[in-house]
């Protein structure tokens, strides 16, 4: 499942606990779904933040390659 996906299955489920019209298992059955998915997404954006690199001029002409790391590069955002 990709990560869109699952964002999908979320919404879906958000938008039947706020409709009102489960019952209190289906309530509990839909949140611990979508509590799974929840920690599913953050596995991927785990991975995802563990790939991204930056490119990063060294001098005049020189690019170099490194890690993103949000701490030490948040200024430049």
């Amino acid at each position: 499942m990709s990560f869109e996906d699952i964002m999908k299955s979320l919404e879906s489920i958000a938008n039947e606990l706020e409709s009102g019209k489960l019952n209190l298992d289906e309530s509990v059955e839909k949140f611990e779904e979508g509590i799974k998915l929840s920690k599913k997404c953050n596995e991927i954006l785990n991975k995802a933040e563990k790939k991204i690199s930056m490119l990063v001029l060294e001098n005049e002409d020189e690019i170099k390659e490194q890690d993103f790391n949000i701490e030490s590069n948040w200024a430049i955002l």
